[in-house]
């Protein structure tokens, strides 16, 4: 926009505090008398459980208690959402663990050391019991039950009408899919620091904690303690990412304010990356998907059967498989006939939640590698095959056949631009020619096409108020950790009121200070807190015109804002800045301030189209990333730097789960990936350059054209990898590799190839689908976190 601060690439504001160190996480906070909090957990994955002594531990030095399941009395409850009510996981176990790390007990110390070394004297026994691992063994008849009150391991489950989707096609494309599950792994673990409030305290319990949604941490623990919500204060400090690992309120969270409160004393805890390792998992699905074609490739109808890994209690990642996934498992595609059934199972593995896109790209690396391999089959250019189905940019808004309206997209104008940069051409050449002189290191060009769904669910408070200085605050219900909100927020209030950025302060994530908000997730930040703020500037910009008007004896009408002071127009040598409307609106007992909450017509729809380029050793194995294109569209693009840095990490973590990624357990379901010695986590060397641009389609959904962004390319960079993997081996036969495309995998492939070995990659589904209960209203409400 001419003459505007916003569509410019603007430095974040955030950056000199944490780059110098000056920033404040859980784990730096200090208060006076506060004790360290270590947990006792299980080591067995399924098993029955009893502390038999604690005495040893109570008596241990600098030992100030020591808490089992019976001295806190905690209900069962749930960390997020209820899945099944009859999963509820009590906060620290009773008579049976279900998962290895499950905590047992606590003890609270004067300093970590102390409680580390006391925790080693807890005795605990416990008598095995059979255990499940795997999903889909889980769903078999005989299986282990994690639950009585659950027949099957099924924790939920839905299943659309019977019907034959695939009557009508000339072909159909199987394949039986693995989507592994991950680590979120931020920077930073979960943490808290509990203060108990004494009799006269303005709080019963402030908590701070690392959390991406402070007012939701406050309601369940008001709910947990039954204590009035006005009477706990949450506060997040600087938070070490989060990728949706830290929505809701952990157990581990709800037994050190338990033990704070009985102690009177505040209590720290800040996880181990062995615990954060566990705590924070997501993905995990096995997808059978059947796509049919016409004999010109049009595509005819969409079968999918998905099966979601719950962990124990429940975790609420396993229903992606029948919410978010479902709902954009068409993609891009105009697929009028589909078939979804999705189920939940339970594991003895550690809870899943969510983890960034949440069940979005899990539904993109599904409809992308059966559209390769449709393509594959038909004998067909993957861009081509793409180009025959895209949903026409006239057709918007769209309704799926999943039950969504698509707000709007242009998805060939993004993968035209994505070829465009990559020079597909030339790369097939090279390909061509590599393969003439029988190279041994292959070229691989994949391509993925995806759209997502982003700022759904309730609303967003925006808060702006003029100080009698002149300088402004701004405040959200949003909670920040690593997004940028300080600077797009305050671009939005500077735009519009000519204040300098430096003359902004931006305030988050205390629910002293910010009433009410539903925090960060699911890429809503912008299009609902961004439109709050830009709102309720608007109202403060609409009070202070009329305030200038009074002193510059003139009608509000008549009041001009240029350069940061208002004029009467026509009148250029009167004039008077912020700070004096603002000193007489407070003078006049009406201070500059507005709150607005704006909740969104609907969902809005980001698009894009990502290109990787790799080269694969056919010695070794070893994939090597070459390139990789990203052309997202998130609607109007306020500030390109947050964009792109949101891109360059969105493709990074999405490469890392096609290549690298890959939490396993061993059959009794001890993890053998908990440190970052066993888990494969890249680094920076190991990426390429990534080359990141953007298509502009503003969405009708809020006024400022935006969408989400966050996830975008976490969501097109896993398949476009994957695809570019089996690319390079699918002149010696090869139709597919599971995730994650390791030298191992890749090794197993051409060798199966070379020995003229068929590579079946279907079978039948398991027969659980059948039985689950028929989808109501079309599709699921599915949350985006």
């Amino acid at each position: 926009m001419a003459g505007s601060l916003l569509g410019n690439a603007v430095p974040r504001v955030e950056d000199p505090d944490l780059l110098r160190g000056r920033g404040d996480f859980v784990d730096d906070l200090t208060v006076e008398g506060a004790l360290h909090a270590v947990f006792v957990r299980s080591p067995m994955a399924h098993a029955r459980v009893s502390v038999a002594d604690v005495d040893a531990a109570r008596a241990a030095p600098g030992v100030v208690g020591v808490f089992t399941a019976a001295d806190l009395d905690l209900k069962p409850g749930f960390t997020f959402f209820v899945v099944n009510k009859d999963c509820a996981r009590p906060p620290l176990a009773t008579d049976r663990v279900r998962f290895v790390g499950e905590p047992v007990a606590l003890v609270v110390a004067a300093t970590r050391a102390q409680a580390v070394d006391a925790a080693e004297l807890v005795d605990v026994d416990y008598v095995p019991l059979p255990a499940v691992v795997d999903m889909e063994e889980a769903l078999a008849p005989g299986a282990p039950l994690q639950f009585d009150a659950v027949p099957g391991n099924i924790a939920a489950g839905e299943r659309g009408p019977e019907r034959d989707v695939l009557a009508g096609a000339t072909h159909v494309a199987r394949a039986r899919i693995t989507n592994p599950r991950l680590a979120v792994a931020p920077m930073e673990g979960n943490a808290i620091l509990a203060v108990p409030g004494g009799p006269d305290a303005e709080y019963d319990v402030t908590a701070y904690i690392a959390t991406q949604m402070p007012h939701g941490a406050k309601a369940a623990i008001a709910r947990v303690f039954g204590l009035e919500p006005d009477r706990v204060r949450v506060v997040a400090p600087h938070v070490g990412g989060a990728f949706g690992g830290k929505a809701g309120l952990p157990p581990e969270h709800s037994v050190v304010i338990a033990a704070a409160r009985r102690l009177g004393r505040p209590v720290k805890w800040a996880e181990t990356r062995s615990e954060a390792m566990l705590s924070m998992q997501g993905r995990g699905q096995v997808q059978y998907v059947e796509l049919g074609l016409s004999a010109e490739g049009r595509f005819t109808g969409l079968r999918c059967r998905v099966v979601g890994d719950c962990g124990a209690y429940a975790g609420f990642g396993g229903t992606f498989a029948h919410s978010t996934t479902y709902i954009m498992a068409p993609g891009v595609y105009d697929i009028t006939e589909l078939d979804y059934a999705g189920v939940a199972a339970l594991t003895n593995t550690a809870p899943v939640g969510a983890f960034r896109g949440a069940g979005r790209p899990e539904a993109a690396a599904m409809i992308e590698r059966i559209v390769d391999i449709a393509a594959d089959e038909l004998g067909l250019d993957p861009v081509e095959i793409r180009r025959r189905n895209f949903i026409a940019p006239s057709a918007f808004p769209y309704a799926s056949s999943a039950g969504m309206t698509y707000d709007n997209g242009d998805y060939d104008l993004a993968l035209t631009e994505a070829l465009r940069v990559a020079d597909y051409d030339g790369l097939r050449r090279e390909q061509a020619g590599r393969r003439e002189r029988g190279d041994v290191r292959a070229l691989g060009i994949g391509v993925a096409c995806y759209a997502e769904i982003t700022g759904g669910g309730a609303g967003e408070l925006g808060v702006v108020e003029v100080g009698d200085d002149g300088a402004v605050t701004v405040r959200a219900g949003t909670s920040a950790h690593g997004q940028g909100h300080a600077t797009t927020f305050s671009m939005l209030v500077a735009d519009r009121l000519g204040v300098p950025m430096e003359r902004i302060r931006y305030e988050q994530s205390d629910t002293a200070l910010v009433p009410r908000g539903s925090g960060t997730g699911g890429s809503r930040s912008l299009q609902l807190g961004g439109t709050a703020v830009s709102l309720a500037t608007d109202t403060v910009l609409a009070q202070a015109t009329e305030v200038a008007g009074v002193l510059l004896e003139a009608a509000a009408a008549d009041i001009e804002l240029s350069e940061g002071r208002f004029r009467v127009g026509g009148v250029p040598d009167a004039s008077v800045g912020w700070d004096e409307v603002a000193g007489r609106a407070a003078a006049d007992g009406t201070p500059l301030r507005a709150e607005h909450d704006f909740a969104p017509k609907d969902a809005t729809f980001p698009f894009g189209a990502h290109v990787s380029v790799v080269e694969v050793d056919l010695e070794t194995g070893l994939v090597t990333p070459r390139q990789h294109i990203a052309v997202d569209d998130c609607g109007r693009v306020l500030n390109p730097l947050i964009v792109a840095g949101q891109q360059h990490g969105g493709v990074a973590q999405g490469m890392s789960q096609a290549l690298w990624e890959h939490f396993a357990y061993d059959g009794d379901g001890n993890p053998v990936t908990a440190t970052f010695a066993d888990y494969s986590i890249p680094a920076a060397t190991e990426f390429p350059v990534f080359t990141v641009s953007n298509t502009e389609t503003p969405t009708p959904m809020n006024p400022l054209g935006a969408k989400g962004i966050g996830e975008s390319a976490t969501v097109g960079s896993t398949p476009a990898v994957q695809n570019a993997v089996v690319d390079a081996l699918s002149h010696l036969g090869v139709r597919h590799i599971d995730m994650p495309l390791t030298p191992d995998r890749v090794l197993e492939a051409v060798a199966r190839a070379g020995a003229g070995t068929s590579q079946n990659i279907w079978r039948e589904p398991p027969p659980v689908f059948a039985g689950l209960r028929v989808r109501r209203g079309g599709h699921d409400d599915a949350a985006t976190i």
